[in-house]
């Protein structure tokens, strides 16, 4: 059973022979072959060559078009600096006044060239590893991407002061995120990421208005080029939760703040949770063996078909061997679900 068939019978409730790991690499699988990070960012044949490394190396079930929030931002016109082994950055936002608003200029992410990088990313992954592992394309959220326009404090302010400025603001956002996933799709994804990280920091009340029905539209967008759709909130979600199973999703990430066995019946069983061990006490911080029944853990309480991840990004640093223990659980997890099948 290859990785992209496992990863379909998963979702819909068929046997695998182990649940899919869908843990995600960024500074970890640029390090990891040698590359520094700035080259990751920018360039889509290091990208992938980390990618296919550890997906190869670490058994992941999916290779990942994702890297830094600022691929849509900088073709917006943001200016990003990045260090050479550090992590990317602005120092001024580019709508650091809401009249800036009426200069935005939508990028076509054919031709920017941070998004048409990641383009070229999913067509390499296709030629190398289509149809046998998932390829996972990325989107900012709406509201994320906002954010990155506007500035985390100014954002805040505009939910008061200004939520129909806002909204106009989201609505270029949207447009822009649906084009690039669905550009995306037809470069080979089989699944767009959403990154909608600052959700997580607001009421249900600006969710619901500000966030979900940007998710929404851009997964229906998703779903219509025939790919899936995974919804990914860092941070605590547990206050949202019941919202983000409206979004439209396929698959939910869940940070390690939240209880991933109330999650479950929350979700019931669609949409699929991933995760949620913590990425830092447990992975980059654990022994194996702490590991090892991290991942089980969440296995038994995720739901029958959760799919294994930890709650964030894999940390530059994490031990191989913490690595190499959770696709050992994994594969004990799916053992014993045979012993059990067999027994019945």
């Amino acid at each position: 059973m290859n990785s992209y068939d496992r990863v379909l019978r998963r979702l819909r409730g068929e046997t695998v022979d182990r649940p899919p790991n869908f843990d995600i690499m960024m500074t970890f699988a640029a390090h990891y072959i040698g590359q520094p990070l700035s080259r990751y960012y920018l360039d889509y044949r290091v990208l992938c060559e980390a990618n296919l490394a550890v997906q190869q190396d670490f058994s992941l079930d999916i290779v990942q078009a994702i890297s830094d929030p600022y691929r849509e931002a900088a073709d917006f016109g943001l200016e990003v600096e990045f260090p050479e082994d550090g992590l990317p950055f602005y120092k001024t936002p580019l709508l650091a006044e809401p009249a800036d608003l009426n200069k935005l200029k939508p990028p076509d992410p054919s031709m920017g060239r941070r998004m048409s990088d990641r383009l070229a990313a999913v067509r390499y992954l296709r030629e190398q590893v289509g149809g046998e592992v998932p390829i996972m394309g990325w989107v900012e959220g709406a509201l994320a991407e906002a954010a990155d326009l506007r500035g985390i404090m100014a954002l805040m302010l505009d939910f008061h002061y200004r939520p129909e400025w806002l909204q106009d603001l989201l609505e270029i956002c949207a447009r822009v995120e649906i084009a690039f996933a669905q550009a995306q799709v037809e470069a080979g994804a089989d699944i767009i990421g959403l990154g909608d990280a600052i959700a997580s920091q607001v009421s249900p009340k600006l969710y619901r208005q500000f966030a979900l029905p940007y998710e929404q539209r851009i997964f229906a967008a998703v779903h219509e080029m025939g790919a899936l759709a995974r919804l990914h909130i860092c941070g605590n979600t547990t206050h949202i939760l019941p919202l983000m199973v409206q979004s439209g999703a396929d698959i939910i990430d869940l940070d390690w703040m939240v209880d991933i066995r109330s999650a479950a019946k929350t979700l019931g069983d669609y949409p699929v949770i991933c995760g949620n061990f913590d990425p830092v006490a447990i992975m980059l911080q654990g022994t194996p063996e702490q590991v090892r029944e991290a991942t089980l853990c969440c296995l038994r309480w995720g739901g029958e078909r959760n799919i294994s991840g930890a709650g964030c990004e894999i940390p530059d640093g994490t031990p191989h061997q913490n690595l190499l223990a959770q696709a050992q659980a994994l594969q004990e997890f799916g053992q014993s679900s045979k012993t059990s099948i067999r027994q019945v």
